[in-house]
């Protein structure tokens, strides 16, 4: 697990050389939560980049003293900075990451330093869309949920998700144990509906 304050300083210093070298990212993941008020993260630092400037991330990284490599795994590379680990990610399971996600992100200060941060809906449906059978886990994205639901448009995540049968059983969950209580009523009430598709019925 990485050391928060650890993490932070591993931002500042990332978001410098990518600064410098002009090459545009969103922070992702437990960070981007935190950014918002959610709780702090102990997990990996997660940078969101365009497919066509993953290899010159990764090439300035590698310039400024981080350590890097090129994975197995087709959507991202890795860095780190002694122990931390830096996930360098481009093509998730909820992409396409394009100018319209960087669009949808906020400007933040993050630590003093002015970055683009990733919409919280983002998030929701990378974590969503990336479970499978064997890499279930509900407990992170149910944190965030009860730490930032007011700030989460709930009808498009679900509108990205629903055709998982995973997202649908975190709605589930959710609403049973009244993390979206309120989120549900208010979106009926305005006239949205929340039940899966024809598609998401016969996943």
């Amino acid at each position: 697990m990485a050391n928060f304050d650890d993490l932070l300083e591993t931002l500042k210093r990332v978001a410098a050389v990518l600064r410098d070298a002009d090459l545009p990212f969103l922070l992702g993941g437990g960070l981007a939560v935190w950014a918002r008020g959610g709780p702090e993260t102990e997990h990996d630092l997660d940078l969101i980049v365009k497919p066509e400037n993953a290899e010159r991330v990764l090439d300035a990284l590698a310039a400024a003293g981080f350590r890097t490599e090129k994975p197995p795994e087709a959507w991202l590379y890795k860095a780190w900075d002694g122990d931390l680990l830096i996930d360098v990610i481009f093509d998730p399971m909820g992409g396409p990451i394009d100018d319209a996600m960087f669009e949808r992100a906020d400007e933040l200060e993050v630590q003093a330093v002015t970055m683009k941060v990733m919409a919280l809906e983002d998030v929701m449906v990378t974590k969503l869309l990336a479970m499978r059978e064997h890499e279930v886990d509900y407990e992170d994205v149910l944190e965030i949920a009860r730490a930032l639901r007011e700030q989460i448009d709930w009808n498009t995540v679900w509108r990205e998700t629903s055709d998982s049968p995973y997202a649908r059983a975190f709605f589930y969950l959710a609403e049973q144990l009244d993390v979206l209580g309120e989120r549900r009523a208010s979106s009926s009430e305005s006239g949205s509906s929340r039940a899966p598709s024809e598609a998401a019925r016969r996943a």
